[in-house]
């Protein structure tokens, strides 16, 4: 079946190379400027690959190669589908195509595209009078960028609800200092004027978990879940997967435990708790996995957890690592099903994280939830650089939670601050009696993740109406405390505990500085760059171009991931954002 596959692939892009087809690889990016010249088709991304169609009727297209005539308002369209049984080409359909055009003459239409995204409602301003506490969950996922960063190199339209400005700010490191206390991340706050916005300050929040060296890691308790269902097919799924996989296993020790578990029609279970000394036999295993199919997640899901408990290592790290696209079509497979499954399978003390992986049917909302109410995170691994990021460079922040359930509330100062904006962290609001409740779930901080939160405050030098409250700075506005401007104030707890622990860090005016930190110039550069993509309302003079002049005073040459942000703003810049 593998072979047949492989000699399926090979005709398909020998047939694209000699003309026959106008189909594209997904993992190809569009040259655009040929295209353009080429008399503007339109491009659709479907689960397989993104394909060129015709754009007009008279002209750009030769229909009788295909044996199709051309229709004046549709476009013949020809696809790879890797959900047909025998994975092969499915011949010319016929699709409707709107008539309109940019940039010369092309645009992008997303016909089998089947991705799906929570709707973002994003934070608007909130008076300090009516609203003096801001309260959300910390998160340090980092799927957005990498999938927005996919969306830009192939040419794509940008989806504003893919568009987590939070997690365009968390995929940086940023220089914050090491913890010097038991607790287990350092506070750092910085204020300064806001550049997209001259009648606002902006406010940093960042935190630093300690980093833990990796010859002193716990041992590992690893249950790979793997997708292997029919939609994980194409290059950019399962293939990929075995590489990212296969790069983790080289790291491991012989301490570590290692099980795989695979979900399409049903379960199975190829690897049960072997050794990490293992490796070869390990690999093999990884390497032998076939894709073909439904998805059963749900059971895929319960016998992972089931061996996760089996090995479970006491004081080391269980955890399930899920690799998926997502696309869950039997068993318990909407949302909130699955959310339930995992709020209950937490409470054995295994942790879950997502790898999201894919094109054209990605389910980023239930990639994204199942991570959050796992006790995990969520990245998104669009190649083998990505997956090297993920899961080797930044293995102990993916994989050991040095600090669970944490959240953050600003109690605002009403002498000084009037109003006040969240920047993203849209779906990880809490409500303020969230905050010292216990029971409420909230985000986790991996070791050696830094965690950076933004807002825009507007200040206010007279006092203000306030509500009666039982909080610090709201009794007596006449004589409040004219040096303080917030409070940031923390809890987190242990990641094997149930009770959380408080900090609480002031704000005072002292902090403020003209020329914005470094730390903050990026931190901002990566917010304004995903309010553009949303296309924010708030973006006020926001630029690609006003980015670029941010960041022109800093190298970051020994920074690949910053520098390669800053090649994507410019690649924007040129498509005029």
């Amino acid at each position: 079946m593998k072979n047949t596959k492989r000699t399926l692939s090979m005709i398909l892009a020998i047939l694209m190379c000699t003309g026959m087809l106008s189909a594209c690889s997904s993992g190809e990016k569009s040259d655009m400027a040929t295209n353009e010249a080429a008399g503007g088709g339109y491009y659709h991304t479907t689960t397989a690959a993104t394909v060129q169609v015709n754009s007009d009727a008279a002209a750009d297209y030769d229909y009788a190669a295909i044996g199709e005539a051309a229709p004046a308002e549709e476009g013949v369209l020809q696809h790879s589908d890797a959900n047909e049984a025998k994975g092969g080409m499915v011949g010319a359909e016929t699709y409707p195509l709107t008539n309109t055009t940019s940039n010369g003459g092309f645009t992008y239409e997303d016909y089998f595209n089947t991705e799906e995204y929570n709707q973002i409602i994003e934070n608007g301003y909130k008076s300090v009078a009516a609203n003096p506490l801001s309260t959300f969950s910390v998160d340090v996922d980092t799927a957005s960028y990498a999938n927005v960063r996919r969306m830009i190199e192939y040419g794509q339209n940008i989806n504003p609800d893919a568009v987590r400005i939070e997690e365009f700010i968390n995929y940086f490191n940023y220089n914050y200092p090491e913890p010097t206390t038991d607790d287990p991340f350092s506070v750092t706050t910085e204020l300064s004027d806001c550049p997209w916005n001259s009648e606002a300050k902006l406010l940093l929040v960042g935190l630093k978990a300690k980093d833990i060296e990796v010859s002193e890691r716990e041992p590992l308790n690893l249950v790979f879940l793997i997708d292997v269902s029919g939609s994980m097919f194409s290059e950019d799924k399962l293939p990929l997967v075995q590489k990212a996989f296969t790069m983790l296993t080289e790291t491991l020790t012989e301490d570590d435990r290692i099980s795989i578990v695979t979900y399409a029609g049903d379960e199975k279970v190829v690897l049960k708790g072997t050794s990490g000394e293992d490796k070869d036999k390990i690999i093999k295993a990884i390497n032998s996995l076939e894709a073909g199919g439904s998805t059963y997640g749900e059971a895929g899901i319960n016998r992972a957890y089931e061996l996760a408990e089996k090995y479970f290592i006491k004081g080391g790290n269980n955890r399930v690592i899920l690799a998926t696209d997502g696309d869950l079509n039997v068993g318990l497979s909407t949302e909130e099903e699955l959310t339930e499954l995992i709020e209950e399978k937490r409470e054995s003390g295994v942790f879950l994280s997502v790898l999201g992986f894919g094109t054209g049917n990605i389910k980023d909302d239930r990639m994204e939830a199942l991570a959050d109410h796992g006790n995990g995170n969520y990245s998104y691994i669009d190649s083998e650089l990505e997956a090297k990021k993920v899961l080797v460079e930044e293995m102990c922040g993916t994989l050991y939670t040095v600090a669970k359930d944490v959240k953050i509330q600003v109690e605002f100062n009403p002498v000084n601050v009037s109003g006040y904006r969240l920047i993203g962290y849209e779906n990880r609001a809490l409500a303020d009696k969230d905050f010292a409740d216990d029971t409420k779930d909230a985000g986790e901080i991996g070791a050696g993740h830094t965690v950076t939160a933004l807002y825009e405050l507007v200040m206010n030098e007279s006092g203000t109406s306030i509500p009666e409250a039982e909080l610090k700075y709201q009794q007596n506005t006449a004589t409040g405390d004219r040096s303080e401007l917030l409070t940031v104030s923390l809890r987190y707890k242990q990641p094997d505990g149930d009770k959380s622990k408080l900090l609480a860090v002031p704000v005072t005016n002292e902090v403020y500085t003209e020329k914005m930190p470094e730390n903050m110039t990026f931190a901002a550069a990566a917010a304004e760059f995903g309010m553009i993509l949303r296309g924010s309302e708030y973006r006020g003079n926001a630029s690609c171009e006003h980015i670029l002049e941010m960041l022109e005073d800093y190298d970051y040459r020994g920074d690949d991931y910053k520098t390669e942000f800053v090649y994507l703003v410019r690649t924007m810049d040129k498509r005029g954002y």
